[in-house]
């Protein structure tokens, strides 16, 4: 049972992120939905490594569960707040950066490189909080702190693909 807790977590992930489509976005009932899919994605890792339960399956589903929050939680967010037109530009311009380094890592070193920097952790955990944030203080305050922190970050992870994708 002990090899199989991090799959159920992960999958409890799934289903709590489905769950987030039938409550108002920012409510009570979303943001203790919100927090348990964050923290199980936190935790869920670790229990497989400490298991000795890592598995391929476990990795693709960890991966999916991961893309249903982001999209169900982006889906419901985007539509109960303004975002700035800057925003999105700033946005844009750090996919931009981050797709480059996708293609120059595939292009230099033929694979898709994905490095897990300190900065880039830093980063998901700030977008992760960002929604926490928002009725207390307003986005375009927090969001020039996330987004300053993802710049540096996606500029960083640059770095370390041109230079062998090798973490200094």
């Amino acid at each position: 049972m002990a090899k199989h807790i991090a799959n159920i977590l992960t999958a409890c992930r799934i289903l709590g992120s489905i769950l987030l489509l039938f409550f108002p976005a920012f409510s009570v009932a979303f943001y203790i939905i919100y927090l348990f899919c964050g923290f199980s994605d936190m935790v869920d890792g670790t229990i497989a490594r400490k298991t000795n339960s890592i598995s391929k399956f476990g990795s693709q589903l960890d991966t999916a569960a991961d893309l249903i929050f982001v999209v169900v939680s982006l889906f419901k967010m985007l539509q109960a707040i303004h975002i700035p037109q800057w925003l999105w530009i700033w946005s844009g311009v750090i996919a931009l950066i981050k797709i480059t380094n996708i293609i120059w890592g595939y292009v230099s070193k033929k694979q898709f490189i994905s490095l897990h920097t300190i900065m880039n952790k830093v980063t998901g955990l700030m977008l992760f909080l960002l929604p926490l944030t928002i009725p207390f203080v307003e986005l375009k305050h927090t969001a020039i702190v996330v987004c300053s922190i993802a710049t540096f970050s996606a500029l960083q992870e640059g770095f370390y693909v041109i230079a062998d994708g090798e973490c200094i």
